[in-house]
């Protein structure tokens, strides 16, 4: 299951069942999980001294799209799942299927949690914090400098279920707190908190997530959308969400519950 134009060198650490596709190149600091496809026109684990010897560790059932680049020194859970022409840097860490878009640009030394939908050309400045189940959207850019150039790295955080609509710049040490919404084109400079929804150039409050209703004339709230949006997940996260919400008195288009 390796095309004989590949390159995969001997101490490379491959699983059962994996397919590299033609023109890859698998170095030596890398190990891959079982079922794992990897594309054409691939490198993965690219040499650098910035990874401090740590390997490439791509989990099982995963699959890599052509003219991708993983350098060594970052580690992946089960079922990543990339677009084409992908760039991630060393000391990247995520967890289970992280989905990097066409043109992601992960510049490493960065933290990811489960379930992260990164949509195409979206860039990830070092440092970065995220959570699980975030989204972010096209053309988003997470930066790190405060004052450019300089030697200072103020990485963004971004915390679990928030989503980050396409085309916006978060500025360095920022928080995207739980569950908020940022809106498209906006330029967020200070934090936004919990369960509101910021926009603008600056971004400012416009109001709670649970104000925004689904076009769809149903009159229920969009947010928490893991209340309503559940294509991708696994059953027994969508149960627990199901749970969450029917557990709740007031409902989750209410208002009145922390929720996210």
């Amino acid at each position: 299951m390796i095309h004989p134009t590949a390159i995969v060198s001997p101490k490379a650490k491959l699983g059962q069942n994996v397919t590299v596709g033609p023109f890859s190149v698998v170095h030596d600091n890398v190990a891959v999980g079982d079922d794992t496809v990897i594309e054409s026109h691939c490198e993965l684990g690219h040499p650098t001294a910035l990874a401090d010897g740590r390997p490439l560790e791509i989990g099982s059932s995963s699959l890599i799209r052509s003219y991708s680049i993983f350098y060594e020194g970052s580690a992946f859970g089960d079922r990543l799942v990339t677009g084409h022409r992908v760039t991630v840097r060393e000391k990247t860490r995520a967890g289970a299927n992280l989905q990097i878009g066409t043109l992601g640009d992960i510049q490493g030394h960065c933290t990811m949690g489960d379930y992260v939908r990164l949509h195409s050309n979206v860039h990830i400045g070092q440092h970065s914090r995220i959570g699980s189940y975030v989204w972010i959207f096209p053309y988003v850019v997470l930066t790190n400098d405060p004052h450019p150039p300089s030697e200072v790295r103020l990485g963004v955080t971004v915390e679990d279920f928030a989503a980050i609509a396409t085309m916006c710049v978060v500025l360095p040490g920022v928080n995207i707190r739980r569950g908020a919404l940022v809106g498209a084109h906006s330029m967020v400079a200070q934090d936004v908190e919990e369960d509101t929804v910021a926009a603008g150039s600056p971004a400012k409050f416009i109001c709670k997530t649970s104000r925004v209703k689904l076009k769809n004339g149903s009159g229920v709230s969009a947010y928490p959308w893991r209340s309503h949006f559940h294509r991708g997940y696994p059953e027994e996260v969508v149960a627990s969400w199901l749970a969450e919400f029917s557990s709740s008195s007031a409902g989750p288009d209410s208002g009145t519950r922390r929720n996210s």
